[in-house]
Parts: structure tokens; sequence; C-alpha cells
């Protein structure tokens, strides 16, 4: 049960998945990694290529046993052992789907909803999806969006309480992109749980109530939007004229803000105060007679947190 009393339908302590030997031969995908997910709440695995989110959520859907750590769905069940409590109340989005490319759209849904209990009709799983017109189309001539949106659709069927999301959008232009987006708070609406997986920073700071970033193994951040955000300083950069340098600026404890020279009078301000900081140094440059140029100002955001994390070398493989 989370802060606000909400049941977690994910419990993840301590969670470690190896490939290979015991020892240094081997390699530690997942490096002890604890979070929990809420009922109702969509939570975003963010990461840098090969941070370990795939190996994370393959665990989370019960593909593979951790190699240590536990994993609870729904209160009590093990995703691994207790396949036949947790796989019927769930539903899995991979990154590449594998359905017959000469079924037509709708043989493919029929057939899976023949193996699925209690599905949605075909005509409502399609509909949903935006593929209600593309329904005597074969797989093999969807386009890279649509066939991401029939994955969607087949996640989707068994009206799942936890859903899995592995990179929902990848392929899709922006139109089709956002349509997808609207089709998940939907779903989220009517009351699941959405686990989702993205390289688009945007679709995570969009959709999630809360998010983790995954670096070399490990959580490196996790929280609200906001809260990451907030843990990482804005940014105050501008270039002074020839013969001008940090000496000549007001100082550090009076801007609020750590001051880092570059080349050719090039100066980077990073602050937790950013308007103190711009108004200071706009201050200083009239009081001097000063053009700044290449003056700009940016906020902290889940980008740069995003990045920050990316450049920071955590620990080792072993």
């Amino acid at each position: 049960m989370d802060a606000n009393g909400a049941e977690n339908v994910i419990e993840v302590t301590d969670l470690w998945r190896r490939y290979g030997p015991d020892d240094k031969r081997g390699f530690a995908a997942v490096r002890g990694v604890t979070f929990s997910v809420p009922q109702g709440e969509i939570f975003a695995l963010l990461g840098t290529n090969g941070a370990g989110k795939t190996s994370t959520v393959e665990l989370l859907e019960g593909l593979a046993r951790p190699t240590g750590g536990s994993i609870r769905l729904f209160g009590a069940h093990d995703p691994f052992t207790d396949r036949k409590h947790t796989r019927p109340r769930t539903g899995v989005m991979l990154q590449h789907g594998g359905f017959a490319t000469d079924l037509t759209v709708d043989e493919t849904v029929r057939m899976w909803a023949s193996v699925t209990t209690d599905p949605r009709p075909v005509a409502e799983a399609t509909e949903m999806v935006g593929l209600g017109h593309r329904g005597d189309v074969t797989v093999k001539s969807l386009s890279g969006g649509e066939k991401r949106r029939l994955d969607l659709a087949m996640a989707t069927l068994g009206r799942p309480d936890l859903l899995f999301l592995d990179e929902p959008t990848t392929g899709m232009d922006p139109e089709g992109r956002h349509d997808t987006w609207r089709i998940i708070e939907r779903l989220n609406d009517d009351g699941a749980t959405i686990v989702l997986t993205t390289h688009y920073l945007e679709e995570a700071e969009g959709l999630a109530d809360h998010l983790a970033i995954m670096h070399q193994g490990e959580i490196a951040a996790s929280g609200t939007v906001p809260e990451i955000v907030a843990a990482h300083p804005s940014t105050l950069g501008f270039r002074l004229p020839p013969g001008l340098g940090t000496d000549d600026l007001p100082s550090a404890g009076d801007l609020r803000a750590t001051v880092t020279a570059g080349k050719d009078g090039l100066m980077e301000l990073s602050t937790d105060d950013l308007q103190h900081t711009t108004t200071e140094v706009l201050l200083w440059a009239r009081h001097k007679g000063i053009d700044l140029k290449e003056l700009d100002a940016s906020s902290a955001s889940l980008e740069e947190a995003f990045l920050r994390v990316a450049r920071t070398a955590t620990r080792g493989t072993e």
C-alpha cells in the first residue's frame, strides 16, 4: 500500500537479474532494484540503452526468474511461479509482435480472442486502436505504426488489470503517437494500471504519474516529474565581451549559482533559483553597460535530468 492508501499492484524488492556465471564472467543487468506501482497509476521506466529496462520488465511479466530479490503482483503473487493467477489479469505489448503476416487484422484478433478469457469483441478491439477500417487488410500490408496499434489491441484484448507497454509508440508518426497516448489514458481511466518503457521523454512526462530512470542496472532517479526535475539545476548561459572573465561577475553567493567558464568568454551558471540568478546578471550587465551575447536561460527539465543521469557513471559492471 502506498502513502495515499492505494493498494500496490506491483511490489519489487532488491531485484537482480544476472546473465551468465555468478562471477566476473557474468553480467548483472539489473542490480538491486526496488520500487512499487500503486493501483490505477501509469508508471514509466526510462533509461539509457542497456540500462536494464527490458530485463526488468521481462521479470515483471514473468518471462524469467529473478537471480535475486522478489516481485509480487496483485498483493501476493510471483509472476514467474504463479502465472495461473497473474497471467489472466495482465496484458503485454512487446517491442516486436509476432503475428502471422498473411492473416488480416480481423482474423488476427479473432484468433487471439479464441485463446483469451472473456475477450473484447473483435470490432471493439480494432476500433479502440483506430484499426476498425483496416479489418480486411493483411498484417504484412500494415504500416509500422499500424502494426504497433495491432500489438496494442492484442495486449488489451482481455481487459487487463495490469498492462505492460514496451515502447508502445515506436514507428508511429506524431499524429499516431498522440492518438495512442489518448488510448492509453482511456485505458487508465477505465482502471488499468500501466507500466510503460519509452525513449520519448515527452511521452513519459505527459502520461506517467511516477517514473524511474535506470542507468547501468540501477534506479538512478525516481518520483514524479516535478520531483525528479527539482533535483537538477537550471542553467543560464551567455558570452562576455573580450577582456572580461569570471572574476568580473558578481560573487557566486550573490548569484546563488555555480559559475563555469568556457572558451572565449562563454559562461554557464547552474542555479536552483533561475529568476534570481538571471535578474542579478542582467542588473550587473546594465550597471556595467555590458552587452551579453548568446544569452539563454533554461529551466530544469526531464530531458536535462535524463541527460545528467546518462552522463553520470554509477557502479561499473562486475
